[in-house]
């Protein structure tokens, strides 16, 4: 009798692929950053859609460029495969330890998300306690894991019943902001007249605010961490990605504008949760539905945010970056100790961090890994042109993703040299203290390789059977 093998299985075509990727997008972004944009835009309406839009083109960019990487190196966790193929151990170490944080960060911030809009019925007239938000969150966050645990199937149903949920949600606001605008009242379309008429803000300001506004687009090179579960990546990502993010596009304009529709921009920075003090002024008998349809959603969106961080700590710990313990599945073909790791860590975020402040320290971040991914693609297209790549990026959008990315980052810190950027930097560079001892001078320690086959024992996982179906896909180019 044949035993079904542990490993990770091409099983995800381009219609799961395309609800994937929305789903991976329209998440805690669209419901948090308007306030956001708003606030670092002095509150000057026409330069906050505008601001939408320039997320929107970026996003567009930069994904299109992380397709040729997922394309290219057809495996999970990609991005990180492929900056360790052109730039070395030291980099890719450096990346896999920022990523590590990234991903908690964003699971702590989903979770925080998710427990602001779920409490909030429970206060209506006054700003819910950050004790109940903050419990709930764990209480998610851990559901989630034991869910990741388990495999992708319970993953799947939930990722689709929610885009179905989402897609509902958003249509419902958009289309009662669109009915408000066309009845012409004065109350609902002053905030459009003379938009622009209002404060600009400083350089510093406008790249926070774009910082808020992508972190909606965010998610967009998902593809890259599931790249090895895809089937027909080459002709899979492309299509998913131009399918989805010119939706995404729409539909973030729409809600944007039918929030301002309803309410002053003074208004949204006041609300804790635009979605619901905009459903409460329009639709009061609905006020209950829009925050659990939110949560539902979130709830997904953290479920897959969970999932595509630990394929990143899977590819390291086969690349010898991690501990093998990162390598080895449970019987659910479940990276299990990359998931615990996670969750563990997030839940860690949840209680010392809030949320602005973590959006801002992980987009930094973010923009400077871009730009060597952009790096990366110029370079390796140099040294190995003859390297098989069956889709191929538009030259100039490698360049000009990299001249963007550069100068958020710059004009960051020069303008507004926040001690906290400098942390960030600071924390990056302090990867080296692991990556001399266990990585260039290779220092093994007896103590942790006898608790491996202990704790290996304990969970009942083991290194997953060599991944034909991964394989054979790299193997065709």
């Amino acid at each position: 009798m044949n035993k079904e093998k542990i490993q990770l299985k091409r099983i995800f075509g381009y219609c799961w692929s395309t609800s994937f990727l929305i789903t991976n997008v329209i998440g805690a972004g669209i419901f948090v950053a308007p306030k956001g944009v708003l606030k670092y835009s002095c509150m000057n309406v026409g330069l906050s859609l505008c601001i939408w839009t320039v997320c929107a083109l970026l996003s567009m960019m930069t994904t299109l460029c992380s397709a040729e990487i997922g394309i290219t190196f057809p495996r999970s966790g990609a991005h990180y495969y492929f900056l360790k193929r052109c730039f070395g151990n030291l980099i890719s170490f450096l990346n896999l330890w920022t990523s590590l944080f990234l991903g908690l960060g964003l699971a702590a911030s989903q979770a925080l998300l998710l427990a602001e809009y779920s409490i909030e019925l429970f206060y209506p007239s006054c700003s819910a306690p950050k004790l109940p938000k903050k419990c709930l969150a764990l209480a998610v966050l851990w559901t989630v894991g034991i869910l990741n645990s388990r495999g992708v199937k319970e993953v799947t149903w939930l990722q689709t019943a929610s885009l179905v949920l989402k897609m509902a949600i958003l249509g419902l606001i958009s289309l009662s902001g669109v009915v408000l605008l066309v009845r012409g009242r004065k109350e609902n379309v002053e905030r459009f007249q003379n938009s622009f008429d209002t404060d600009f803000p400083e350089a510093s300001e406008f790249i926070e605010a774009i910082f808020q506004g992508y972190f909606a687009f965010s998610g967009g090179g998902c593809f890259t961490y599931i790249a090895g579960e895809l089937k027909k990546p080459r002709k899979t990502i492309p299509r998913c990605i131009f399918t989805a993010l010119p939706l995404v596009t729409i539909i973030y304009l729409l809600v944007n504008i039918s929030y301002l529709t309803v309410l002053t921009p003074r208004e949204i920075l006041s609300s804790d949760a635009v979605a619901i003090t905009r459903t409460d002024r329009v639709i009061p008998s609905l006020t209950w539905v829009i925050p659990f349809g939110i949560s539902a959603s979130i709830f997904s969106n953290l479920l897959v945010n969970v999932l595509e961080s630990s394929r990143v700590t899977y590819m390291a710990g086969q690349e010898g970056q991690l501990p093998l313990l990162f390598n080895m599945f449970n019987i659910h073909s479940s990276p299990f100790i990359s998931v615990l790791v996670l969750v563990t860590m997030a839940s860690i975020a949840i209680v010392s961090t809030n949320l602005t402040d973590l959006i801002n320290y992980l987009y930094f971040v973010v923009f400077i890994w871009s730009v060597l991914s952009m790096i990366g693609i110029l370079k390796l297209r140099y040294q190995e042109p003859n390297l098989p790549r069956p889709y191929k990026v538009f030259f100039p959008l490698p360049l000009v993703t990299m001249a963007i990315g550069l100068c958020l980052v710059l004009v960051l810190l020069v303008k507004s040299p926040h001690m906290h950027y400098i942390y960030v930097c600071l924390f990056v560079l302090s990867g080296l203290l692991f990556y001399i001892p266990l990585i260039y001078l290779k220092l093994r320690l007896v103590w942790f390789e006898k608790m491996t086959c202990h704790l290996q024992l304990l969970f009942n996982i083991c290194i997953p059977d060599v991944a034909e179906e991964q394989m054979s896909e790299v193997q065709t180019f």
